[in-house]
């Protein structure tokens, strides 16, 4: 009884703003439903409508593509500072590379987004930049380009979720026991061979986490691509969570919306369970 009071605050808070409209969302998902009229039963037609209709299986794509700039890029830039700055944590050295790059997680998204819409325009230092290196074919509006826009705000996401995964990895690699790298030296190891055979082993769990929050960002993203392209040009920046909103809250399609958000669900689910079992510890 007393485990149960202790538990019940968080929850009741849990239940309340997560799993009832969790149910709610599955329910309006078989309705057609304009959020304020007569709603009427629609049975698996929303769902069908999500799984064949060719601008959402579009939309839903773009959001997989971003899962490239969002995953990739962090995690593979975070395991290199990670490995650089080993020996340099309690210095200032490691210090500033840490607050440096942790800097991106205490900037609101809305700000990054309008800063980067900035880097990123015309007149932008983006552009501004290329022209200086003698590069001026390749300036672009990117956030307006048809081919460039979905890299352009991948980037931004790439920049935002550095940060976090650099000090993931970071702290991750602190209880790797320094007498194996010590060990691997004199055995002739080459710093390659550090990192494959003791640093990435060591950090099974760390990146799994990693990899787990970034798909969740990009599956689930619509701060930054809401600000910095309202899903344009077109819809090759529209992901599912901005198209979820626009059904809803523009379009009054409220059980197609929430269809999709279930949809949007499994497929995040379907994406990190083999992370999960890859953290898993070899016996």
């Amino acid at each position: 009884m007393t485990a149960w009071l202790f538990i019940a605050p968080a929850a009741i808070a849990y239940a309340a703003f997560v799993l009832v409209p969790l149910a709610m969302s599955f329910y309006y998902s078989f309705l057609r439903w304009d959020g304020i009229g007569e709603a009427r039963f629609h049975g698996l037609t929303n769902y069908i409508t999500v799984l064949t209709d060719p601008k959402l299986l579009q939309i839903i794509g773009n959001a997989f593509q971003l899962v490239g700039y969002f995953t990739i890029i962090p995690v593979v830039l975070g395991l290199a500072v990670a490995s650089v700055i080993r020996g340099h944590m309690a210095g200032p050295f490691g210090t500033a590379t840490r607050t440096i790059l942790f800097l991106p997680q205490v900037i609101p998204l809305v700000a990054a987004g309008i800063a980067w819409s900035w880097m990123f325009a015309s007149t932008g230092v983006v552009n501004q930049g290329l022209r200086a290196i003698g590069m001026s074919d390749w300036a672009r509006g990117w956030l307006g380009d048809f081919v460039w826009a979905l890299p352009a705000v991948g980037i931004i996401g790439a920049w935002v979720l550095l940060g976090l995964c650099t000090m993931l990895l970071v702290t991750g690699i602190t209880k790797i026991d320094p007498s194996l790298y010590e060990a691997a030296r004199l055995d002739g190891a080459r710093p390659w061979h550090e990192f494959r055979y003791i640093t990435l082993p060591g950090l099974r769990q760390e990146i799994a986490v990693c990899v787990t929050l970034t798909v969740i960002s990009a599956l689930a993203s619509f701060d930054i691509v809401y600000i910095s392209t309202l899903g344009g040009p077109g819809i090759t920046t529209t992901v599912p969570g901005l198209e979820i909103y626009r059904l809803a809250f523009a379009h009054r399609q409220v059980g197609l919306a929430s269809a999709l958000a279930i949809v949007l669900m499994v497929l995040v689910l379907i994406s990190i369970t083999p992370i999960q079992w890859f953290a898993r510890e070899k016996k």
